[in-house]
């Protein structure tokens, strides 16, 4: 007599209780946008408060975050957390590295692609938020416009185009720390205390 025995597999699911780290990468985005912008419209000079905030809250908190949202399986989150995290280290690098004599000095062509390369990324970025809450719509369209503003004014050299850029991205950095502070207010207080949809 045959007999047939089939095998049932046990599936384990383990479930993410890791915390969501979109909250520090806004901040750490929109906080250090603020501090580099207030420098734009003229508040101070460019220095180490820049520069350390580029690097360490702007930079590797921002990677942190994407990692983190990489294991959230968020695509989005990791490609933006990561991408800006990096763009805010190379930031800081084209700014101190003719200063160090690790290179010449930086050319304002170079410096225009440089920033379109990133508006670029960062109008298709914004395309794909209309399938995300609007909060980030305002975040990525105004970014979107800050490089465009930024594009414009060190290309023509005009300092009122640039002072405009820099009220754009004081605007974008507060959309982002208002996104941010207002998931962390959602989720502690668990019901819509701000709203972001």
């Amino acid at each position: 007599m045959d007999t047939e025995t089939s095998t049932i597999k046990d599936t384990t699911r383990i479930a993410d209780t890791t915390a969501n780290p979109t909250p520090l990468g806004l901040l750490a985005f929109g906080m250090t946008t603020v501090l580099l912008n207030l420098h734009n419209t003229g508040f101070f000079a460019m220095g180490s408060a820049i520069f350390a905030m580029g690097i360490f809250f702007g930079g590797i908190a921002q990677i942190i975050a994407g990692i983190m949202e990489w294991k959230k399986n968020n695509t989005f989150g990791t490609t933006a957390f990561v991408s800006y995290g990096f763009f805010w280290i190379s930031l800081v690098g084209l700014i101190l590295m003719p200063v160090l004599g690790w290179s010449g000095p930086l050319q304002m062509e170079a410096l225009v692609s440089f920033l379109t390369l990133w508006g670029l990324f960062s109008f298709v970025m914004f395309i794909i938020t209309f399938r995300l809450p609007k909060a980030f719509q305002v975040i990525f369209g105004s970014l979107t416009l800050l490089f465009l503003l930024l594009i414009a004014g060190n290309a023509t050299g005009n300092v009122t185009v640039l002072q405009i850029a820099g009220v754009v991205g004081i605007i974008c950095g507060l959309s982002a720390m208002y996104t941010g502070l207002g998931q962390v207010m959602n989720e502690v207080y668990k019901e819509q205390v701000i709203r972001l949809g």
